[in-house]
């Protein structure tokens, strides 16, 4: 379960409809040019969080129907509503996905004993590997080393998805639980996280960028750290450029112009513009020409 994944895009139409052409050429192109170890579904990459539980299920679907096994696939299944986590993880693993994935709950204030429960409910209903989603940005869920300590007793909980900015306790977790996995999710952060001995990385900007992201991972296994801090600075350059246009709209702008067929993002992402469409061509020329 090592290595490069990117969290995947969702193609929509202008109606805000799953365009499933389009979903599977960026797994297509995910698996046959970024050359990724594997891909996560379902997550903020995807407009997950503005789906119905049909549209994740046809979603998970699709994706597994064209990567088939040529890849590994964690299926993100994570919501306040524990009976749809429970719906989509018992889904995605009849399909045979290799994992779930599952964001903290968030918006109510759940304490850390509710979390737990969450956890331990969708494993023993799912009867599938959990990889935890922290990402206390967007949920304002923070965790500390004792609260992983606690989730980790659960032996199916095989790892996390860690993005957040601190990496004292990243390097806490990597200490302290040797054999857990370890995803960086901050794609601006990748060179510090593997320098602290991450397992992975998911990313969004890996539907685009994932052969530098390679060549950061080869790199650091390499010891060549100023080498790989080179790539991550044309990396962050990139990830910048990217975030000052509109991120999700303009990653598939970027893939449009590989001409993968990435479609629209759903409202109340707005639509992008023609000054957007023109910027994102200029930064496709500026770093992928």
């Amino acid at each position: 379960m090592k290595g490069i994944y990117s969290a995947l895009l969702t193609s929509f139409d202008r109606e805000g409809n799953i365009n499933e052409k389009g979903i599977r050429e960026i797994v297509r192109y995910n698996i046959d040019k970024m050359k990724v170890d594997g891909l996560y579904v379902g997550g903020s990459t995807g407009e997950n969080f503005m789906l119905s539980t049909d549209e994740k299920k046809e979603i998970f679907r699709i994706v597994k129907d064209e990567a088939k096994d040529k890849v590994k696939l964690i299926a993100q299944v994570g919501s306040i509503n524990l009976k749809e986590s429970i719906e989509l993880g018992k889904f995605s693993t009849e399909l045979g996905y290799d994992s779930l994935s599952a964001v903290t709950p968030f918006y109510y204030k759940f304490s850390f004993d509710e979390i737990k429960d969450y956890y331990d409910t969708i494993i023993r209903e799912c009867k599938n590997k959990m990889i935890i989603y922290s990402i206390p940005a967007l949920t304002g869920v923070n965790m500390s080393i004792e609260n992983f300590k606690e989730l980790f007793k659960n032996e199916d909980i095989i790892g996390v998805k860690f993005t957040a900015p601190d990496f004292y306790l990243l390097e806490r977790i990597r200490k302290e639980f040797s054999d857990k996995l370890i995803f960086s999710g901050f794609d601006e952060m990748l060179l510090s996280a593997l320098v602290l001995g991450v397992d992975g990385a998911i990313g969004s900007t890996f539907n685009v960028n994932g052969i530098r992201t390679r060549e950061i991972f080869e790199l650091v296994k390499d010891n060549k750290i100023k080498e790989a801090r080179e790539v991550q600075h044309i990396t962050n350059d990139l990830i910048t450029d990217i975030l000052n246009n509109g991120l999700y709209q303009t990653i598939k702008l970027i893939l449009e112009e590989f001409g993968v067929e990435a479609g629209e993002c759903k409202r109340p992402f707005k639509e992008a513009t023609q000054e957007m469409k023109k910027r994102a061509k200029d930064i496709f020329l500026k770093y992928f020409s």
